[in-house]
């Protein structure tokens, strides 16, 4: 019997909308992760982007644990000498908080082209509205990342 490929046709994309209130930051990442490349479904293959889209709301009440928010830095290098910027992963949160809970979830998604067309289906948004109503995102329900 050959090994089943799903083809770019078959492929069916749901929408999922999770609220990450009260959620701790590393446990929605490895969620939104495994929904952003598919790795829930029955057809799931590595080559292929076979992943739902998502939508986070209130990515500004993520939590993190112990002293994190302190202790953990965010690096980025502007490419040239000496232009490596660092900051506090609370400090990240407080300024922009969608981009920090989209670069943890980038961090866990395949360094490729295909890691970039799986990114390109994750929505986050500070606050509790989104425009995307139309799509009819279902909740869904992450288990294990509420903060205790």
């Amino acid at each position: 019997m050959p090994t089943y490929s799903p083809k770019a046709s078959e492929i069916q994309r749901d929408w999922h909308l999770v609220d990450a209130e009260g959620m701790v930051l590393g446990r929605l990442a490895t969620e939104v992760a495994t929904l952003l490349r598919g790795k829930h479904k029955p057809t799931y293959a590595p080559h292929i982007d076979t992943g739902d889209h998502v939508v986070i709301v209130n990515a500004d009440k993520v939590v993190l644990t112990s002293d994190k928010a302190q202790a953990k830095q965010v690096h980025r290098h502007s490419g040239y000498p000496g232009g490596l910027r660092s900051e506090s992963y609370g400090a990240k949160l407080a300024r922009r908080p969608d981009d920090a809970v989209r670069d943890t979830i980038r961090g866990m998604l395949p360094k490729t082209r295909l890691g970039r067309s799986q990114i390109r289906k994750l929505k986050v948004y500070a606050g509790p509205s989104h425009p995307h109503t139309a799509q009819k995102p279902q909740p869904y329900a992450v288990e294990h990342a509420r903060a205790r």
